[in-house]
């Protein structure tokens, strides 16, 4: 994934999420459900925001790696 010099919103990331949830596993979208809940930093924003970008677009082997990622900031915010 490329650097973005952009800063997203909880919104923003929020759209991408609804873009791409279909995706996810029932596990995933309720740790969503829980993130959304909460306010979080602009770092933790931008790269979770940047692990949904392009998703579905991803190899199986991508969207594993995103996954792992994405679980480990889920459950430590």
């Amino acid at each position: 994934m490329s650097e973005c010099k952009l800063d997203h919103s909880q919104e923003d990331v929020k759209s991408k999420y609804e873009s791409i949830a279909a995706f996810l596993s029932e596990d995933m979208k309720l740790l969503f459900n829980q993130f959304f809940e909460k306010e979080h930093t602009q770092d933790i924003l931008n790269h979770v925001f940047h692990l949904l970008k392009k998703y579905d677009l991803a190899t199986e082997e991508e969207q594993a790696n995103r996954n792992n990622r994405l679980y480990l900031v889920l459950k430590n915010v």
